[in-house]
């Protein structure tokens, strides 16, 4: 009985029984950001390797951000062109990235692959990937169960990364030592297996059922659970007719109460993602590399036990957000990890520096999985993928901000302001989120509430 108490609240009996496609996705998630995670690794230390100086560094990741635009855009088609076939040219572009990064250190050519390419400087999410995924997830699933489903989507994902990190880190170093690689020659080997990854992806994609698309499920009993119709009185016919022309249209329609959520939520993720591109994971580990002269294996050991305790910390916040809400769990979590950020470049020692990243990292994901639980019932089911794409391209202009002034003051001598300058703006946001939404109730909020009390009960 405790036993599957434990499973119950780790969200694991929710995972068991998801669809076929739920899992297939987060498979999908696990090896992309396995990639992602290497990638990230070896990204500014291959551009130092050729000659590129710390703020064209900078420029270039600021420039890799921009190029996600082109995402949003395939974001807002995926719904009408099908969402399998978003997925798969995603996974091409990766491919594509993947194979110039591996085969030329010219500077134009790698800025061309990863404005056009899917190359993340940051080891998060770039390219059309989650807003679709999450979308399709939240209409996979129970309003019930979303928290689990995507608890586990963050924690799998996170998994991934951390163990990139971990061996591309030893990889490299091993090639280099042993094998008497050159630097570069080893960073472009990791490029290599990117795109064997960005492949693998595009296989799985193929696997997908036709239950992925929007009206490939019953995406109208989805919609009459979760919000009430803004329309009555209209006959049999005309809502066939509506349904037809909804289909048919490419670009989907956001009502006004969404765009008034939207815009706030904008607003907030804006600060916060200008603050996560003064410190993206490439150029963290540029800093250690720089201060305390860090090779890559020690780097790849370091940023694999912070990917872990992400992991773990993320399957803890399922449960807490459970008993005191979305919005709080994505404050009361974040906002220590956002102290910690600014204490990293603080102390002279590398345990201390190391610390204060660690606990950081044990924090910072807790807020991820509640996060998109919650954007998943704040807009109506339809509008999820075209709202979450947008969003992240929001989240993703702000950020681009961030590597070009890292790279001036890494340039400098100053690298460690982007560390407090980025820790305080992730705390202004929590601080506006938890204003802005606090009295904010959600119906997953509710039904949560409602399985718990009946679980108490029982």
């Amino acid at each position: 009985m405790a036993l599957l108490h434990i499973l119950h609240e780790l969200g694991l009996h929710s995972l068991h029984n998801s669809p076929r496609d739920t899992k297939i996705l987060i498979l999908q998630r696990f090896i992309r950001f396995f990639a992602f995670g290497g990638s990230t690794i070896v990204l500014a230390l291959y551009l130092h390797a050729i000659s590129i100086s710390d703020a064209q560094i900078g420029l270039f990741m600021s420039l890799t951000l921009v190029g996600d635009v082109i995402s949003f855009a395939l974001t807002l088609l995926a719904d009408g062109v099908g969402r399998k076939i978003v997925l798969g040219g995603g996974a091409m572009l990766m491919v594509m990235s993947g194979v110039v990064f591996a085969v030329t250190g010219n500077f134009w050519c790698l800025l061309a692959a990863s404005v056009f390419g899917v190359i993340s400087p940051n080891g998060r999410e770039i390219g059309p990937f989650s807003a679709i995924e999450e979308s399709t997830l939240a209409h996979l699933t129970k309003p019930e169960i979303r928290s689990d489903i995507f608890a586990w989507y963050v924690v799998i994902g996170s998994a991934g990364n951390a163990l990139g990190k971990l061996t591309t880190g030893w990889v490299v170093q091993k090639l280099q030592s042993r094998e008497r690689w050159s630097p570069v020659r080893s960073y472009q080997a990791v490029f290599l297996a990117y795109a064997g990854l960005g492949f693998l992806n595009l296989l799985l994609t193929c696997t997908l059922s036709s239950r992925v698309e929007l009206h490939g499920h019953d995406e109208q009993k989805d919609s009459d659970d979760e919000s009430e119709s803004l329309i009555s009185g209209i006959d049999t016919d005309s809502n066939h007719e509506m349904t037809g022309k909804e289909k048919r249209s490419l670009l989907p329609k956001i009502s006004k109460e969404s765009r008034i959520v939207l815009l706030k939520l904008c607003l907030l993720f804006a600060l916060d993602s200008l603050a996560s591109g003064l410190v993206p994971a490439s150029l963290v580990t540029y800093f250690f590399n720089l201060k305390f002269k860090l090779h890559e294996g020690d780097l790849g050991t370091l940023f694999f036990v912070a990917g872990i305790l992400s992991s773990v910390s993320s399957l803890v916040a399922v449960s807490l957000s459970r008993r005191i809400g979305l919005i709080r769990t994505m404050v009361f979590t974040h906002l220590p990890s956002a102290i910690a950020l600014c204490l990293i470049p603080i102390p002279s020692s590398l345990s201390g520096a190391i610390f204060f990243l660690l606990l950081r990292s044990s924090l910072a994901s807790m807020d991820i999985a509640p996060k998109a639980a919650f954007l998943s019932v704040v807009v109506q089911p339809g509008e999820r993928t075209a709202v979450m794409g947008f969003i992240s391209v929001v989240r993703t202009f702000s950020q681009s901000c961030g590597p070009v002034i890292t790279g001036v003051l890494a340039q400098s001598g100053r690298f460690w302001v982007t560390f407090v300058v980025a820790g305080s703006l992730k705390a202004t946001y929590d601080l506006g989120l938890l204003t802005g939404f606090r009295g904010h109730k959600t119906e997953m909020d509710r039904a949560e509430r409602t399985a718990s009390r009946q679980e108490v009960e029982e």
